[in-house]
C-alpha cells in the first residue's frame, strides 16, 4: 500500500474507487503531476472517472494537508504527495520538471532575527531553479 493510501486510511477517509485511484496515481517520491495528468493516468485505470471527481479529490487532499499544491512560474499547479517530509523543490526553467530535494541545514535558522521584522515565521519555502540534464 502506498504511503499516501496508508495515511488516508489512518485518517478514516472514505475510500471510494475514484479516490483510491487518484491516491494511487499520486504515489511516489518525485511525483508532481498536474490535475490533467492525474486525470489521464486515473482514467487509464478507471475509465469512468470524471475530470470533476479528480479536481474535487485533489482539493480534498490539499485541504487535508495530505498533498501539497505547487505553483511555479505561471505554469499549471502540480500536486505533491510528499506532504509529511520536509523538503524543497528543484525546478527546471526549461521543461518545468520538479524534483524534491532535501538540503542540509535549517532555512528558517538562516533568517537573522533582525530580518524578521516582528514576524513569527512558521514555515519556509525555497525553490531552486536551473536547467535539468535534458534541457541543459
Amino acid at each position: 500500500m502506498s504511503d499516501l493510501l496508508h495515511r488516508l486510511r489512518g485518517r478514516g477517509w472514505r475510500m471510494t474507487s475514484q479516490r483510491r485511484v487518484v491516491a494511487e496515481v499520486l504515489d511516489g517520491d518525485h511525483v508532481h503531476l498536474t490535475a490533467d495528468e492525474v486525470h489521464a493516468r486515473a482514467a487509464d485505470r478507471l475509465p469512468e472517472i470524471s475530470r470533476a471527481t479528480v479536481y474535487n479529490t485533489l482539493g480534498e487532499l490539499v485541504s487535508l494537508g495530505e498533498v501539497i499544491e505547487v505553483a511555479t512560474d505561471g505554469r499549471a499547479k502540480r500536486y505533491d504527495p510528499n506532504a509529511h517530509r520536509p523538503h524543497q523543490h528543484l525546478v527546471c526553467s526549461g521543461c518545468g520538471t520538479i524534483r524534491d530535494v532535501h538540503p542540509t541545514g535549517d532555512p528558517l535558522a538562516d533568517l537573522p532575527p533582525d530580518q524578521r521584522f516582528g514576524f513569527t515565521v512558521a514555515q519556509v519555502e525555497v525553490t531552486y531553479r536551473g536547467l535539468c540534464a535534458s534541457c541543459g
